[in-house]
């Protein structure tokens, strides 16, 4: 049995949205056990609401809730009962395997940082979304954890999510291409040229850089950025996607004999926008800290939770941080380490 902490007050549309995605995780996922935190009278007539078929949902008490708008560490110091605190103390305490809030991102990070710390030698935590593209699934490193990376942090993110996509997306061996503004390799800051060369001397499937326009092609498995760029490419994405449908829809409703087409171009319609849609993706693992974590979007449905509490599981059984670590030991011993420094200096 896996145990996911699931905030219960976080998000854009509060508790509701957040039950009703936690019972059916609970009724879809036997393997899980969810431990809902929050203030317990609200969470109990929301789960009055539904009908648990199996699983188990257990609530635990959090008076304080982080809003959406505050400044993250000095709410989490304010209000150290607040639900996203108490999510990450029981996941710090071993109480359960994962924790998972649709609440203050930035809260959570910090808390995550906090209380949990990072894993033996990784030096930043990154944020790790997947988009879909022509060739499957593709994962997208940071968009927001890390405004400001070093070469070094970009390598290491590029590690994490070589072993995030072999574990989770299923992919033997991904490619992995390095977002910057042209594909040379003399393109771009000094961040980035650095974090190239360290790219191009591992033995990750580098393919070297890639721009702006190849996000939906499939042309690499993992995308690396850092978190300001990574987050304005998020935002972007979920716009292209959702308007590229309604304008379809709408050049298709214009007038009848189109309107006919669109009738048998319903199914296809369809698909088109589960295999576009964030719900599906559910929640974004916050990857290097000593800890499953995972980050859903405030907007998120309660099938968006439930995939995000589907996703805060799969972290657990496939034991992605224990692999991380794994892959990035060869790195960290001083032959390696000076090798980097060399690398950057150059």
């Amino acid at each position: 049995m896996v145990r996911v902490a699931v905030d219960g007050m976080g998000g854009d549309h509060g508790p509701s949205v957040i039950v009703e995605g936690v019972v059916m995780a609970a009724n879809d996922f036997k393997h899980l056990e969810i431990v809902l935190v929050g203030q317990q009278n609200i969470l109990k007539a929301e789960l009055n609401k539904h009908k648990v078929l199996g699983g188990k949902i257990t609530i635990v008490e959090a008076t304080e809730v982080v809003g959406m708008g505050e400044t993250p560490v000095a709410a989490l110091k304010k209000k150290k009962n607040s639900s996203i605190s108490i999510c990450v103390d029981l996941l710090q305490k071993k109480e359960v395997d994962a924790a998972m809030s649709a609440g203050n991102t930035g809260a959570m990070v910090a808390a995550s940082l906090l209380n949990l710390g990072m894993l033996p030698g990784v030096k930043r935590p990154g944020i790790a979304i997947t988009i879909p593209t022509l060739h499957g699934m593709c994962v997208t490193l940071d968009v927001g954890a890390n405004l400001n990376p070093s070469a070094y942090e970009l390598f290491q993110y590029a590690i994490m999510a070589d072993v995030f996509t072999k574990n989770v997306i299923k992919k033997k061996r991904p490619s992995i291409g390095l977002l910057n503004i042209g594909e040379e390799e003399s393109k771009g800051t000094d961040v980035l040229k650095g974090a190239y060369k360290l790219l191009r001397e591992s033995s990750l499937n580098f393919i070297g850089n890639i721009e702006g326009r190849d996000f939906f092609t499939g042309k690499a498995d993992c995308i690396i950025c850092d978190g300001f760029v990574g987050n304005v490419c998020l935002k972007m994405i979920e716009s292209v996607l959702e308007t590229s449908i309604l304008l379809v829809n709408r050049e298709l409703h214009k007038n009848p004999i189109s309107a006919i087409g669109a009738w048998f171009l319903k199914p296809a319609l369809a698909n088109l926008r589960r295999d576009t849609n964030y719900e599906e993706a559910g929640g974004a693992p916050l990857l290097g800290v000593n800890g499953n974590v995972i980050i859903s979007h405030g907007i998120s449905s309660a099938r968006a939770i439930r995939n995000a509490i589907r996703v805060a599981g799969e972290l657990v059984t496939t034991q992605v941080n224990e692999q991380i670590v794994e892959a990035m030991t060869p790195y960290l011993n001083p032959s390696v380490a000076n090798s980097s420094r060399n690398s950057l200096a150059e």
